[in-house]
């Protein structure tokens, strides 16, 4: 596709999404006020009308800029790989804070956070402004000038609590193209979403405590809470939505979620009852601008659940010493998906609303029909998994299996490409425990594109592994033919394995490998099972999906309007029956689109071949290969951790890089290490020594969420 094209699409999509932002700035002011007023009284009596404008102006740019993002996602060519120094876009995205309380916060992310902050100053500062210059204490309650300022107070809290909610649901749209256009993983934007969520709690609960000590000094706290208002503020819709809140947060907190995750899925559902009775008390008005990440969260989550609804099955699984397991999954051979993507699986047979998200341990390069992941035992429902194929009845080398275990798979996600690699002149990857999951799948995938002629990543690539006990290392089983092969001369790995819980032994690396490389194998049959999973299809058809449900909205919400609504004064209807043509506008729209997509999804299944039943081969135990292998220039420790600022030193040397891309993934406190090191090393320094030559960029990966 021509450059100029790809060129149009992204300043449309900047400008589209900088025009959003800027109705969030300009609407404290009087000036957009006055404006805004013009602009609904000349549209009343038009076919958009005023609730067709409000759709056009403040919620559909950002609609329109994800579209675009999209249609941008599908035409974009793969970049090549060019060598880049430091560089201050660079510098951006290398940490800048480092500690315990926030983890590694990019001067990126510190940058967008101070801005957000400005903003929210920025939206308080204009609206008590604009209210202390009045200066009219609201007469039904009698309040004197310290009492009304509170109460105003209170009240402008609830309009960041506004902008908060107009971001929250953003951060947790798997397939969402700015996320993905910027590289940022699914799990690293979680803790965005965790951020803004706590804000919102924040916010409304200063709204809602300072209105209620008003009127409890007042004594009007009985006359005021139950009032539901035919105009303006409905007070009791606003009660639900803090308490719908209160009830999320609190059974949010990892306490609780990581122990107790059915009641943290059924009670995030809250959200709803939160969202509709949030419009009941703003109004629609004020909706509007919240309402793209609502309208853009629901067609998702709904593709999602019909993408995810037919069920595939577990083809074979190997068993680690380590009590790990890897499962191998079908999957159509036209999904491509970039490394260090993740999928979401759910067993029935296990729990039937727990999804759990899993690195990719594979990469589509190099396995056309299936894909991989490695599932550490360490929870009740990973336990729950490894029992079960553990218990597996062993039938013989010619009978199957009697039941195969099936599974539903959602996703691929990850970002739109790793082209971010191809700038860097060498790797450092350092992995912790079963963080090296998402790693294998990028060495896969690096050693793919030396072999087919490809240079678009570097060659030169250091692995540190760090593992409390000696039987994990079977982890690194699909990695190994990557460091014995004499074929590929241009792709170097290096090892540097820590065992950091057990006492020097005399051990040799290849003795270990050796020996936990023997790694059980069960096969499955399919049984009726045919379906493979495919993802969720172009980038277009995402775009398109999302275009058509927009015009459903747009067409009900005016039909709606001018059927149920007097257009000659919108002030003189009820609120509340201004909400709910807004609510059956949005339902009709989300249930049209729903059974087309539902029509699309299964065209699509009649047309995938079945597959092939596997039969069942009994246990069995791979002989290592690597008997004779010479791996002495890999390096083994035993009983301690590694000495990143030795490694971080002698690193260049080793490969001869000046700009090396350093990826992380494993425990906190050992991604803080890794960054603050890079963090010196962004301003020319590693243990006080200067350094000119070498530049490290971080790269966070997450696997948990």
């Amino acid at each position: 596709m021509a450059k100029p094209f790809l060129l149009i699409l992204k300043i449309l999509m900047i400008l589209l999404a900088v025009g959003w932002v800027s109705i969030w700035v300009l609407k404290p002011t009087q000036i957009w006020t006055r404006k805004w007023k013009v602009a609904e009284d000349a549209t009343k009596t038009t076919v958009l009308g005023s609730n067709g404008l409000d759709f056009v102006v403040l919620s559909l740019p950002i609609i329109l800029s994800v579209m675009i993002g999209f249609v941008y996602m599908h035409f974009k060519p793969k970049e090549q790989r060019r060598r880049q120094g430091r560089s201050f876009i660079t510098a951006l995205w290398n940490p800048i804070i480092v500690n315990g309380f926030v983890g590694v916060l990019s001067a990126m992310e510190a940058l967008v956070i101070l801005v957000f902050f400005i903003f929210l100053v920025w939206t308080l500062y204009i609206r008590i402004s604009n209210d202390f210059k009045k200066m009219m204490p609201v007469k039904s309650m009698k309040l004197n000038m310290w009492q009304y300022k509170t109460f105003r107070i209170a009240t402008r809290s609830g309009l960041l609590a506004e902008a908060c909610l107009g971001l929250l649901l953003f951060p947790i749209m798997r397939t969402l193209s700015v996320f993905r256009l910027l590289g940022i993983q699914f799990e690293a934007s979680i803790r965005y979403h965790i951020w803004v969520g706590t804000m919102l709690l924040t916010f409304t609960t200063l709204h809602g405590v300072g209105t209620l000590f008003i009127w409890g000094i007042k004594h009007r706290i009985q006359d005021e809470m139950w009032k539901w208002q035919k105009t303006g503020r409905i007070y009791l819709a606003g009660e639900i939505a803090l308490i719908a809140g209160f009830v999320i947060g609190i059974t949010s907190l990892p306490q609780v979620r990581r122990k107790r995750f059915e009641i943290f899925y059924y009670t995030h559902h809250l959200y709803i009852i939160f969202i509709i009775f949030f419009l009941f008390h703003t109004g629609d008005r004020h909706f509007y601008m919240v309402f793209p990440a609502i309208f853009l969260f629901a067609i998702e989550r709904l593709l999602r659940m019909i993408n995810s609804r037919p069920e595939t099955c577990i083809l074979s699984a190997r068993i680690f010493p380590s009590k790990a397991i890897e499962i191998i999954l079908p999957k159509e051979p036209m999904l491509k998906y970039t490394p260090t993507s993740i999928i979401f699986i759910k067993i029935p047979r296990i729990s039937q609303f727990q999804w759990h998200s899993f690195s990719i341990a594979s990469s589509s390069s190099v396995d056309d029909d299936t894909m991989s992941v490695i599932i550490k035992c360490d929870g009740s429902w990973t336990n729950s998994l490894y029992d079960m194929i553990q218990g597996m009845p062993i039938s013989g080398p010619d009978q199957r299996v009697q039941s195969c275990i099936t599974v539903s798979v959602e996703g691929p996600y990850g970002p739109m490409s790793t082209d971010f690699l191809s700038k860097y002149d060498s790797l450092l990857l350092v992995a912790g425990g079963v963080g090296v999951t998402p790693f294998l799948s990028i060495l896969q995938e690096i050693a793919s594109n030396q072999n087919h002629g490809k240079r678009n990543y570097p060659t030169k690539i250091q692995l540190v592994y760090i593992t409390k006990k000696r039987n994990s290392i079977g982890m690194l089983n699909s990695v190994l033919p990557l460091i014995t092969n004499k074929n590929n001369k241009d792709f170097h790995l290096k090892l540097k394995v820590y065992i950091t819980q057990e006492p020097q032994s005399g051990t040799k690396l290849s003795e270990l490998i050796n020996e936990f490389s023997q790694l059980e194998t069960i096969n499955f049959d399919t049984g009726r099972i045919s379906y493979s999973p495919n993802g969720y299809g172009s980038s277009l058809i995402l775009a398109a999906i999302i275009g058509f449900s927009s015009i459903l909205f747009l067409a009900f919400l005016i039909i709606l309007s001018h059927t149920f609504l007097p257009p000659s004064s919108k002030e003189k209807n009820p609120s509340s029956s201004i909400d709910l043509v807004l609510i059956c506008a949005f339902i009709l729209s989300i249930i049209i689109t729903t059974i087309v997509s539902i029509v699309l999804k299964l065209k699509h299944l009649k047309k995938q071949p079945p597959l092939m039943g596997i039969k069942y081969e009994g246990k069995e135990i791979q002989p290592s290969s690597f008997q004779s292998r010479n791996l002495d220039e890999h390096e083994l420790h035993f009983g301690a951790r590694p000495g990143f600022e030795e490694i971080f030193s002698k690193f260049p040397n080793e490969t001869g890089g000046s700009h090396i891309g350093v990826l992380v993934c494993g425990p906190e406190a050992m991604k803080e290490s890794v960054a603050s090191l890079c963090k010196l090393s962004s301003q020319g320094s590693i243990n006080g020594v200067l350094r000119k030559k070498a530049y490290f960029s971080f790269h966070s990966l997450n696997f948990t969420l």
